[in-house]
Parts: structure tokens; C-alpha cells; sequence
């Protein structure tokens, strides 16, 4: 990584230009396949306190928590989204679905060419047929189908895997987490993939307490940022949820003198989203790395359900999450960011460094990352 100039001052920080999330990952390193079993993987851990930096393997996860800790994760579960079709003219086209807005209406990704407003196409082997009915920026449009999509898609669709990774899987699970359980995602929260049933097991055993929100994957996993100051990037919503028992467990856990372990980038951003509502934030989210410049104290986390346009990047302060696990990010993405403001960019950048250093495996089949 090389070092960026800041640009304007919000609440007395200096927001970031695009080019400090920028890195050279040299290609060998993205992980085209996953490691069996799936705790086999290595485990950066880096600390926030101290700025040391450790290199261990994902099985040894549970001698960094502690018993009465809760680990929260993401239960969504990624639904064969991907589509193929043929237009009306008889030409190639392909729908990645990304967020469903009525029993047969649907926000997808589009491959194709000219399918605009009024296009209509039929689905590959099954007697679905669809319209377009509304063009959105870039390649997505909103889509009307003849019949739930959903009544078809575990028959004729193909689980989507990013654009990153070339070779196809065998078992189509290993791009599920082994406590997926409610349908929505266009894409895994890969930070879970790593935990095999066995850890988990051991970790309730130790005396950690385990939790689930969800929150549905969409379009900015699939969404580079491109402007340069990167608080202008127009983040979309994701649908989220936390339940009243699973905020009073996570609420207790904290009372009781456990630390909050967000699995992944969506449960962060699910918990903070609650904690924000909590703390009275109401409406929209998107700016609320602007809100505060000082430290904030704890916030009990309020359920919900509803969509959240929550974006982190440095500057956010965060309220709810106490260590977070996670993947090694693309290079200029909104998750990376939100790294970034969480263990701090300087620290962010010296251990993606690091990691590229001594050969860590990236992106969605990758290594770990646990920032303390």
C-alpha cells in the first residue's frame, strides 16, 4: 500500500481519499478454491492496543475469547441467484438477483445487451418468463416474473460465486456457512465460511456464547467504490434484522462483562446498526460516520428489521462491536474501509503488508483476520 493524501475535514477528521485503500495483490494470492477442513485456514490476529501482529491458524480462534464473550454471526444463507435466459429477439442473457421487492418483483444484476424498460425474456428449462420494468443505474433493473422466482430457483439457478474466483466447486456448501438458515444473500458473509461445526461445538463448550442476526448481501459486495473522496460513494440499503431475544442476549452478554465478537462485516454493520437506534438515530444511516468526532460509550443494541444503509469508513466510532473477525478485502471497497475504521488505517494498511508478505490467502476463500 502507498500512502494517500487526505482531503476536506468533517467534525475535526480528515476524510480519506480513494487511493489510501488501494493495494497490489499479486494474483497467486486469491484463493480460487476452500481449505479443508474449513478452520484449517491461517488467522492473522492484530491488535488495536498494542500494534502487534501474530500469525496463527483459525483453530486457534477460541484462545483469543474468553467464556461470557458472544460471537455474533450472520445466518443468511445465499440463494442460487444467478439466471440464464434469452431474450425475445433470441439473444443471450443472464439475471443475477440481488433484492426482492414483491412476491415476483426483483432488483437484479442484467448481462445482456439492450434490455431495457419493456424487454421480455424467458428463463433457461422452466417455463418462467419475465419483463423488465424499470432500469436503475449502471447494469441493474428491476424485473417482473411471471411466477415467484423463488418456486424455481433451486432447480434452474447456479449459486454465484464472485468474479474473482474461476474455478467451480464441487459441493456448492462450502459457499455456505454451516449455520446458514434464512434465504436472501446474492453472496456469502465469508468470514463464517471458516467455522466447522466442531469449533463451534468447542466454543460453547468454553463458555462462548454464540448469536445470530442476518443481514442479506447485496449489491455492494459486487460494487466497487469509485469516487475519490470516499464518504461521497452512494452506498445502497441490505435488508437486516436482529430479533428481541437476540438483542437481549447480546445486551446481556456485554452487561455481564463479555466482549461483542462481530463475525464478519455484516454482523458489524448489523450491530451497529442496532446500537445506532438505540442510541436514537433514526432514518437513514448513510452519513452516520459524520455524526460524532469523540469516543462514544456503549450502546445496548435495539431489535429491528428493516433495511440499512449504514456505511463505516474512519471516522465512524463505533458503539456496540468490541472484536471483529473478518476476510482480507479487496483492494478501494466499502469493506475495507470500514477495516479501516475499525482497527485504524495505519494498522490496516501495515498488516495487509503483512499478509501479503507472508503469503495469506485473500478475498472470499481466503485467510482470517481477527482485530482486537
Amino acid at each position: 500500500m502507498h500512502r494517500a493524501p487526505t482531503s476536506k475535514t468533517l467534525n475535526g477528521i480528515s476524510s480519506m481519499k480513494l487511493s489510501t485503500f488501494d493495494y497490489t495483490l499479486p494474483p497467486e494470492l486469491i484463493a480460487q478454491t476452500p481449505v479443508e477442513p474449513r478452520h484449517a485456514s491461517r488467522l492473522m490476529v492484530v491488535n488495536r492496543r498494542t500494534g502487534d501482529i501474530a500469525h496463527r491458524q483459525f483453530s486457534d480462534l477460541p484462545a483469543y475469547l474468553n467464556p461470557g464473550d458472544i460471537l455474533v454471526a450472520n445466518d443468511t444463507r445465499v440463494i442460487p441467484a444467478r439466471l440464464y435466459g434469452k431474450k425475445a429477439t433470441g439473444g443471450k442473457m443472464e439475471l443475477l438477483l440481488l433484492k426482492k421487492q414483491s412476491a415476483t418483483k426483483w432488483e437484479a444484476l442484467v448481462g445482456g445487451k439492450r434490455l431495457r424498460p419493456g424487454s421480455t425474456f424467458s428463463i433457461d428449462h422452466s417455463d418462467l418468463t419475465g419483463k423488465i420494468v424499470a432500469e436503475l443505474d449502471g447494469a441493474r433493473r428491476v424485473v417482473q416474473f411471471s411466477s415467484p422466482v423463488e418456486d424455481y430457483l433451486y432447480d434452474i439457478g447456479e449459486t454465484p460465486l464472485p468474479p474473482y474466483i474461476h474455478q467451480t466447486l464441487d459441493d456448492p456448501e462450502r459457499y455456505q456457512t454451516v449455520y446458514s438458515r434464512y434465504d436472501g444473500s446474492a453472496a456469502a458473509p465469508t468470514a463464517g465460511l471458516h467455522f466447522s461445526p466442531d469449533m463451534l461445538i468447542d466454543l460453547r463448550r468454553r463458555g462462548v456464547q454464540l448469536e445470530y442476526v442476518t443481514l442479506h448481501v447485496g449489491l455492494d459486495t459486487f460494487k466497487p467504490v469509485t469516487v475519490e473522496d470516499i464518504e461521497d460513494h452512494p452506498i445502497h440499503s441490505e435488508w437486516a434484522t436482529i430479533s428481541s431475544d437476540a438483542a437481549r442476549r447480546i445486551n446481556d452478554a456485554k452487561l455481564t462483562g463479555g466482549r461483542i465478537v462481530a463475525v464478519g462485516t455484516t454482523s458489524v454493520r448489523t450491530l451497529e446498526t442496532g446500537a445506532l437506534r438505540s442510541a436514537g438515530v433514526q432514518g437513514s444511516l448513510r452519513d452516520a460516520s459524520r455524526l460524532e468526532a469523540g469516543i462514544c460509550p456503549w450502546k445496548p443494541v435495539q431489535a429491528f428489521e428493516s433495511p440499512t444503509d449504514l456505511y463505516i469508513y474512519p471516522g465512524f466510532r463505533f458503539r456496540a462491536v468490541d472484536v471483529m473477525l473478518t476476510n482480507f478485502h479487496l483492494p478501494k471497497s466499502s469493506l475495507l474501509m470500514l477495516v479501516g475504521a475499525f482497527a485504524g488505517v495505519d494498522l490496516m494498511r501495515r498488516a495487509y503488508a503483512a499478509a501479503i508478505a507472508e503469503k495469506y490467502r485473500f478475498y472470499s476463500f481466503g485467510d482470517a483476520m481477527l482485530i482486537l
